[in-house]
């Protein structure tokens, strides 16, 4: 899925700080505006493959599985190839990011039909966490501070677990699941952020920006099948 490396200890990762030039900073910024794209992409392929009765039926067919699993190696690779063209591979990214969120909507599907909040819940949370991180690193300069992006992160968790309760309810144990995820959702995008940086291999956006949204799609998924659990319903 991707082609950075990733060696650098997790201690380092996540509670170290890693000095960075004007230009690697301004890099990582870029790539966090491009992994914005891949995100915003996967909402809309989400939303448009949930209003699909063919997209549901064709994605949770074992046909469309093994077209999904080639689609989300393949597209990458594409996009690697195209990163000297910040055209094409914005595209790829976008593409990516498309494919993505209509391969989740035999998932999601479920998951409105069982538990209606839950979607907007996974979301919420995702989007949220993402946030945060996203705010950290775009106020970085010369500097990358692991623990200012998990203090940022989990500020934001925190926060989004409240909107959750505030608005669909979810209860007390919910709260501390979710509270769970998000913390878990932090610690992976803070880690991959890391680890792209410190990576001497990085210096396109568009390949930082694949590792990053891998990240996030695994979180998302993770959410959206542990708040099924948690309703019972993740068969």
């Amino acid at each position: 899925m991707n082609s950075l490396q990733n060696n650098l200890p997790l201690s380092h990762a996540l509670f170290g700080t890693t000095e960075i030039d004007e230009t690697r900073s301004s890099i990582i910024k870029k790539t966090y505006l491009l992994l914005s794209l891949s995100v915003g992409a996967a909402i809309t392929g989400g939303f448009i493959g949930i209003q699909s009765p063919a997209i549901i039926n064709f994605f949770g067919s074992t046909i469309g599985w093994i077209l999904a699993i080639v689609a989300l190696n393949a597209i990458p690779y594409i996009a690697l190839a195209c990163k000297s063209n910040p055209v094409l591979g914005t595209l790829a990214l976008i593409g990516d990011g498309l494919i993505s969120g209509l391969i989740l909507a035999p998932v999601l599907f479920m998951a409105s039909v069982v538990a209606p909040d839950i979607v907007p819940a996974a979301l919420i949370l995702t989007g949220i966490v993402f946030g945060g991180v996203t705010i950290s690193v775009m106020i970085t300069k010369v500097k990358f501070s692991a623990p200012r992006g998990l203090m940022t992160g989990l500020f934001f968790a925190i926060l989004g677990v409240i909107i959750l309760n505030m608005f669909l309810n979810i209860g007390f144990l919910g709260i501390i699941i979710s509270g769970a995820i998000g913390i878990f959702g932090v610690f992976i995008l803070v880690n991959a952020t890391s680890q792209v940086l410190n990576d001497p291999q990085f210096d396109e956006p568009v390949a930082g920006a694949l590792m990053l949204f891998a990240g996030l799609f695994n979180v998302f998924v993770a959410i959206l099948h542990i708040l099924l659990a948690f309703t019972g319903r993740d068969d």
